[in-house]
C-alpha cells in the first residue's frame, strides 16, 4: 500500500480534521489483554483513587496509539508513517458510566521534508485537556 494523500497537494499549515475516538472502561481491559499492561489503575476503580488519581486512567500508550490512529487513517496506509513520537501531558481520565471519555485528536502539517515526507502536529486533548505534547509524525506521501 502506498498513501492516498499527495504530497503535491498538501501545505504547510494545512489543518486535518478532528476526530474523535470513544474510549470506555471496556477498551482498557481489552487493551490490558492486548498490551499485558494489568495495572490495576487502567481498570480498578478503587484502587485508582487509593493511589490519589481522581479515576481509572486509560493506558498512556492507548491514548498513543490513538493519535497514531488519526494519522494512519489520514494517510491511508499505516506504512507511510515513518517516524512518531509523544510526550504524555494529562491523563484520560475514564469514568465507569455509558459514555466513558472521549479523545479529540487533530493535526496540522508542519513542514514538507524532501522525498515526499511530511511532519505532521498533533493534538490529542480529553475534556479540554491536552494530553499529548510535543507530538509528531513524519509521513511519507505519494
Amino acid at each position: 500500500m502506498t498513501a492516498t494523500v499527495k504530497y503535491d497537494e498538501v501545505e504547510v499549515g494545512q489543518q486535518i480534521p478532528a476526530a474523535d475516538y470513544p474510549v470506555r472502561r471496556l477498551n482498557l481491559v481489552m487493551y490490558a489483554g492486548a498490551s499485558g499492561d494489568f495495572n490495576q489503575i487502567h481498570w480498578n476503580e478503587r484502587f485508582a483513587r487509593t493511589v490519589g488519581l481522581p479515576d481509572v486512567i486509560a493506558h498512556g500508550m492507548f491514548t498513543m496509539a490513538q493519535a497514531g490512529r488519526f494519522v494512519t487513517d489520514w494517510a491511508g496506509d499505516p506504512g507511510a508513517v515513518v517516524d512518531y513520537g509523544v510526550r504524555f501531558s494529562s491523563m484520560v481520565v475514564v469514568p465507569d458510566d455509558d459514555e466513558g471519555a472521549t479523545i479529540t485528536v487533530s493535526g496540522v502539517v508542519e513542514e514538507k521534508l524532501e522525498d515526499k515526507r511530511v511532519v505532521i502536529a498533533l493534538v490529542a486533548k480529553s475534556a479540554d485537556a491536552n494530553v499529548l505534547s510535543k507530538a509528531r509524525a513524519v509521513v511519507q506521501l505519494s
